[in-house]
């Protein structure tokens, strides 16, 4: 090994053009995923009160919005819904009409070009917020399976160019894949959550779309925070099953499974930098005890270190400003 002084690693820190010639890691606006609230009414724009800066839209806002996020050069959108009715069966969340498949048909209307991500689960959609059917007190995984296909085809349908199944039930990218195959969507593309932990870093998702579960938790199907070989299996099925792009989420207190999935799959790596990493960056900068726009490129730097070729972020529209060249 090269020895002091032979060897000075400060030689290549010493001005920010040496900096930038031999970064090892580069983060672009086209990087990067921004997540949308869709929910009922007109002149909808609600803040949440979990999520500083983050709106609920109803559907006629939608485009003055998304023409704001094109603008900043975010190539793509990530639509939840919130509707007004919800049952047992989460009917809405596969209504040709509904809120999301709106949501669709709006913004390809005003933003043609615009990736439109589809977010596919019952959570928003169903009275006990579980992400599938209950029968008894089991969340029963394969009665959930024909429902999240007949969501899926109904985004397709309405224009949705990825849908992004996030339920975590076995199978089910599976039975998306043929649903959309059989009904001649063979273009859409699949986004799986495929290591999808459960994390109390979602909480404040929860707060957005109403979809805290009324009884009980969702640890009998989404993954334990304490394993990071069973994301390889998860992803390593996602991807026989037919998935497109695979996903890990959350992000910051899971980089080490974002680095493992990469090294070991070549499939596209998105990334969820989730609503409690945000609402914790915004908390903090709110009391000066950061400096927001230094942590937020510093973590989504970090995020594409570890290997994400693409990041879901809230910050997304923020970071895109000080991204873009003046």
């Amino acid at each position: 090994m090269t020895d002091f002084p032979k060897l000075r690693l400060r030689r290549l820190r010493q001005t920010e053009a040496l900096r930038a010639l031999i970064c090892e890691t580069s983060l672009e606006v086209g990087d990067l995923i921004y997540p949308l609230f869709v929910g009922e009414g007109r002149g909808l724009r609600q803040e949440i009160a979990s999520m500083s800066g983050i709106f609920r839209y109803s559907v006629d806002l939608l485009p003055q919005e998304v023409k704001e996020i094109a603008k900043l050069g975010i190539p793509a959108v990530l639509l939840f819904g919130i509707p007004e009715y919800k049952d047992e069966v989460g009917s809405q969340a596969y209504h040709p009409n509904g809120i999301v498949q709106q949501a669709v048909r709006a913004i390809k209307k005003a933003v043609p070009e615009l990736i439109v991500i589809t977010d596919v689960c019952l959570c928003e959609y169903i009275s006990h917020g579980h992400c599938g059917i209950v029968v008894g007190d089991e969340i029963d995984n394969d009665k959930t399976l024909p429902l999240l296909a007949k969501t899926a085809l109904s985004h397709a349908e309405a224009g949705a160019d990825i849908v992004a199944p996030s339920d975590m039930m076995d199978g089910r990218v599976k039975v998306v894949r043929e649903t959309l195959e059989e009904a001649g969507f063979h273009n859409t593309l699949i986004l799986s959550y495929a290591a999808k932990y459960a994390s109390v870093f979602f909480d404040p998702f929860r707060n957005a779309v109403e979809s805290t579960p009324r009884f009980g938790d969702r640890r009998s199907y989404q993954m334990n925070p304490a394993n990071w070989r069973e994301a390889l299996r998860a992803v390593e099925q996602n991807i026989a099953e037919g998935a497109d792009m695979i996903m890990v989420k959350p992000t910051l207190a899971y980089l080490d499974v974002v680095r493992t999935v990469r090294d070991n799959f070549n499939c596209p790596l998105v990334a969820y930098n989730v609503s409690g990493e945000y609402a914790m960056v915004k908390a903090a900068a709110k009391h000066g005890w950061l400096d927001e726009r230094q942590v937020i490129l510093e973590i989504l730097t970090a995020i594409k270190r570890a290997g994400a070729d693409i990041i879901i972020t809230y910050h997304a529209k923020e970071a895109a400003r000080w991204l873009l060249p003046r």
